[in-house]
């Protein structure tokens, strides 16, 4: 009888836009220790994939790392995967793009380690049946994904142990599916386990077992540094295989050399997919209840089994319908990567637009993702500095256009200093205000949103304590159902951004306000607005008045000027008919900014200001996070116009 050939491969990552010392904590903890252990056991092959952006710090910080890294692949020892550079979702990127991030890889490994790459790492296993022509393009010979992608296709998971092949417009690549079972055991569970299962797969006869998976697992993630080097899983785990493999039970390869060695097991034709707690995390709230509550339904033994690959949420590009500051980012990227082309792709601004690319700020599960900030702050100055470099002396200009995809069209406002998106379909809001120089999107604010796990499924805690054992550790996603609020946070009533008008009652107070909790008098938040340009020499004037149809019920004529100059200087007048609201109440625009700003008012007036701070859950629990700064201007409404001018930008 054969040896079972046991691929062992990590992934190696941090996002484009992370603090300094998370690469330098992780560095310490999990990537030296874990690559140097394998050395010195001797634990050959493995396979390993570094980001680029993980790449380029290392080189920055400690090249020693990569130069222990380039010995073992000279010597055949590791064997290196390809990946999008800045490890982008590549399902989101148009074609053109998709081939250059796998280049920009393949250069890099090429340079860095003098090896070639011809195997791929797909950024969060999202597969759409497409990639396979694209990556062919780029030289890609095979790619590692999830046995999930086969099983939900009908695939049996005792045909899983072997590399198949796919096509898409006649250029194919081989797949090689990751065991799920490897996964949740590995580091989780005693070697003994592990070793079992290894021995379980020789007996049947199964010719492969692929394990590639997130190398911060390997002391990155809450508790996992004590469990795997302090309480010795690692050594322990290293002694098993080498029983093992001393037995003949065996034998560690790669997806290279496997693909040359194992038979083939077939075509296959798989569809969007992802690994199971992403195509659940990419679902709304309500959405991911009712598939919460039907796993439970169907109990941890029917999930288990073949009914559960058929068991689904949704597809990753569904959060750029969850998220519209998802989309947003998104949507920009595209245009500027279209403009960059058409504009012969200065290197500067293209590589500016792949670091926008990076995944990690466009979604958001059991990790911060979308809700980190700096992530997001990351991506708008890439696209700041691309877009910055490709309009560098224009003069100001004024696009109609549905940028964002939704089916309303936006304006689009642009000079040689500064990008503006106003959105006339949603109340005339300003939705993206980016100044090239800064750096900044001033818009960037994350919307306060009901998130599932606020509200967990009955039943599910009692379910996630029924997994955690004493003889492992937790994974990610038990730990991820073990944290629980005790009072559910605030939501926003509308999507942020700046100059969302309403009028209030001066019955509202601000902790009511702070806190989402009050009603309006009238909101244009979701009004169409009837819109036209006046110009001026140095500056646009879009005038705005909601649809007769559209307005809220009572609110009387609205006038809102949006005035943008060359320079990127904001302000807005407005004029509002005093008799359609109660005598007493306020007319007040909120202005949700990521940075601290002066507002220079007339008439001048009082300004409600509270910081917008979300909870959102992380691999560490329940995490407090200021997304940004409310800025609310009080004006009786008897003053039946106003003016307000954004003042002291910088980038700080």
């Amino acid at each position: 009888m054969n040896p079972v050939g046991f691929v062992f491969g990590v992934h190696l990552h941090q996002p484009v836009g992370n603090f300094d010392h998370v690469f330098a904590d992780h560095l310490r903890d999990v990537y030296r220790p874990l690559v140097e252990r394998l050395a010195e056991r001797r634990f050959f092959p493995f396979t390993l994939h570094i980001s680029g952006p993980l790449l380029e710090w290392l080189e920055a910080h400690d090249a020693g790392y990569l130069d222990m890294i380039g010995r073992l692949a000279a010597d055949g020892h590791v064997e290196l995967l390809l990946a999008g550079f800045y490890e982008p979702v590549l399902a989101s990127l148009v074609p053109a793009d998709r081939v250059e991030q796998v280049a920009w890889m393949g250069e890099a490994i090429q340079r860095r380690f003098g090896v070639a790459a011809t195997g791929l790492w797909l950024t969060e296993r999202v597969w759409e049946p497409d990639l396979a022509a694209h990556l062919a393009d780029a030289g890609v010979r095979y790619a590692v994904l999830d046995d999930r992608h086969f099983l939900v296709s009908g695939f049996e998971r005792d045909q899983l142990h072997a590399p198949f092949w796919t096509e898409s417009g006649g250029k194919r690549i081989a797949l090689f599916p990751i065991d799920e079972r490897l996964r949740y055991l590995i580091p989780f569970r005693p070697p003994a386990e592990i070793g079992a299962y290894l021995h379980d797969l020789r007996t049947a006869g199964r010719p492969l077992a692929v394990f590639v998976d997130d190398g911060e697992k390997f002391g990155g993630w809450p508790g996992t540094k004590d469990w795997v080097y302090t309480r010795g899983w690692l050594a322990q785990f290293l002694d098993a295989i080498e029983a093992l493999v001393g037995a003949g039970e065996v034998r560690l390869t790669t997806p290279g050399a496997a693909l040359d060695t194992v038979r083939s097991g077939g075509l296959a034709y798989l569809p969007t997919a992802s690994y199971r707690e992403m195509e659940a995390w990419a679902l709304p709230p309500a959405a991911a209840r009712r598939l919460a509550v039907l796993e439970l339904d169907l109990g941890e033994a029917r999930m288990a089994g073949p009914e559960g690959a058929l068991v689904r949420g949704s597809h990753w590009r569904n959060f750029l319908v969850k998220y519209p500051e998802a989309n947003r980012m998104h949507k920009k990227m595209l245009a500027l990567s279209k403009l960059c082309r058409s504009r012969g792709d200065p290197p500067a601004a293209r590589r500016a637009i792949g670091r926008a690319q990076c995944n990690d700020a466009y979604w958001h599960g059991v990790f911060g993702g979308l809700y980190l900030p700096h992530l997001r702050a990351a991506i708008w100055r890439n696209l700041a500095l691309a877009e910055g470099e490709l309009r560098r002396g224009e003069e100001l200009v004024v696009e109609r256009l549905d940028l964002d995809g939704d089916g309303a069209e936006e304006l689009w406002i642009h000079s040689g200093a500064f990008s503006a998106l106003v959105s006339p379909e949603r109340g005339g809001a300003i939705e993206e205000y980016t100044m090239f120089e800064q750096g900044v999107n001033y818009a960037d604010v994350l919307t306060r949103r009901r998130e599932s796990y606020h509200e967990p499924a009955p039943g599910r805690a009692g379910h996630a304590e029924a997994t955690a054992t004493t003889d492992g550790t937790p994974s990610i996603h038990e730990l991820e159902q073990m944290v629980r609020l005790q009072r559910l946070p605030p939501i926003d009533p509308t999507d942020r951004a700046l100059f969302v008008d309403r009028v209030l009652s001066r019955d509202v107070p601000l902790d009511a306000y702070a806190g989402g909790a009050f009603e309006s008098v009238a909101c244009w938040s979701r009004t169409g607005f009837l819109v036209s340009v006046e110009r001026s020499d140095h500056a646009v004037e879009v005038v705005l008045c909601p649809m007769p149809d559209l307005a809220p019920p009572g609110a009387g004529l609205l006038e809102k000027r949006i005035r943008l100059d060359q320079s990127g200087e904001l302000s807005v007048r407005y004029h509002w008919d005093p008799a359609a609201f109660p005598a007493e109440a306020f007319f007040c625009p909120e202005v949700s900014l990521s940075r601290e700003v002066e507002l220079a008012l007339e008439p001048a007036g009082d300004v409600w200001r509270f910081p917008v701070t979300t909870v959102s859950r992380s691999e560490r629990g329940f995490e407090e996070t200021v997304q940004g700064y409310s800025c609310t201007p009080r004006w009786p409404i008897r003053a039946g116009e106003a003016r307000l001018t954004l003042q002291g930008r910088s980038s700080a």
